[in-house]
């Protein structure tokens, strides 16, 4: 039995996104210390804010400030703390309605532990030593004992020292243990001589690269093993204009769907050894590794065989 592989895996990417004239008030605002909401047409106050009435559907400009001091309406105990989150120690997840506000904000609570949290909670804002417009410049909400006085929601033209922030930059992550199963452990410690394999249904006969465990057409398990290639057919493919980060290929280049020989389903890999804009379809490509790569064991790309393109009729099922 070949070992089950497993590995840790992140996956993250920056996501852009530009501002409207309230959330850059927002966010600006709270650059300066100061927490802005906006008012619907039926005189509610709305924290965060948003450009259009989420009842009327009416667009909404009319800012106003509330109180860095509020009351927690629901709280949740994270005992675990992930990366990236608000605190690196144990802390309440929590909706909090700022005084002058007529709903919640989501944000960390730092507090000593869950028998500290309730419903009911008087809290403040803790403002981050830098700030840069960002819903991070309010580092967590803390507990607050001082008075209570009569929320206000006081007019505010959004207007603040300083540019405004127009746009931000969210990064998106995701941490996670992969395990690929039996068949595809298999198929990656064959990689690793250099062969690939795949697996047959024993209904329909098909060889399915990289391999399943299951036919995907007849939802039988699979385990008899088949090498196929090295050598395939390009069925189809697209030119890539947009240079990934951290990616150390000049673009444009190709990426395609390969039938390898003897398999009945294509796997995508990146063409080169060719101009992009004369890959095509039929084109009988090979596999080329690259010893130098820390990945060595998975082919670095596919490059032209010299032989003729193959008949359409042979791999137009695979397309």
């Amino acid at each position: 039995m070949t070992e089950v592989l497993s590995a840790p895996l992140v996956v993250e990417f920056p996501f852009t996104r530009s501002l409207g004239p309230v959330q850059s008030a927002f966010l600006t605002g709270l650059r300066e210390r100061t927490v802005l909401g906006v008012r619907t047409g039926d005189g509610k106050v709305l924290v965060p804010p948003v450009e259009y009435d989420p009842a009327t559907a009416e667009e909404l400009r009319d800012l106003v400030e509330v109180a860095p001091t509020g009351t927690v309406t629901t709280w949740a105990w994270n005992h675990e703390p992930r990366c990236g989150q608000p605190l690196d120690t144990p802390f309440a997840w929590v909706l909090v309605r700022l005084d002058g506000a007529d709903t919640a904000l989501l944000h960390a609570l730092d507090a000593p532990g869950p028998d500290s949290v309730r419903t009911g909670l008087r809290v403040r804002v803790r403002w981050a030593a830098e700030r840069t417009g960002a819903i991070t410049d309010i580092a967590c909400f803390e507990p607050y004992e001082g008075e209570v006085t009569e929320p206000q929601a006081a007019p505010h033209e959004g207007e603040f020292a300083g540019e405004a922030v127009t746009g931000i930059v969210a990064h998106a992550r995701l941490d996670y243990t992969y395990s690929p199963g039996r068949a595809q452990s298999q198929y990656i410690h064959a990689l690793s001589g250099r062969k690939v394999v795949g697996e047959r249904c024993p209904s329909c006969r098909k060889v399915y690269v990289p391999p399943r465990g299951a036919c995907p057409t007849c939802g039988v398990a699979t385990t008899e093993q088949v090498e196929v290639g090295p050598r395939g057919t390009v069925t189809t493919f697209c030119i890539v204009n947009i240079k990934a980060k951290n990616l150390d290929i000049e673009v444009p280049y190709v990426y395609a769907h390969i039938a390898l020989d003897g398999a009945d389903l294509a796997l995508h890999a990146r063409i080169a050894g060719i101009p992009y804009d004369q890959v095509r379809m039929g084109l009988r490509v090979e596999p080329v590794w690259d010893d130098s790569s820390k990945d060595s064991r998975y082919p670095d790309h596919y490059r032209p065989t010299g032989e003729p393109d193959a008949d359409y009729d042979t791999y137009k099922e695979l397309i």
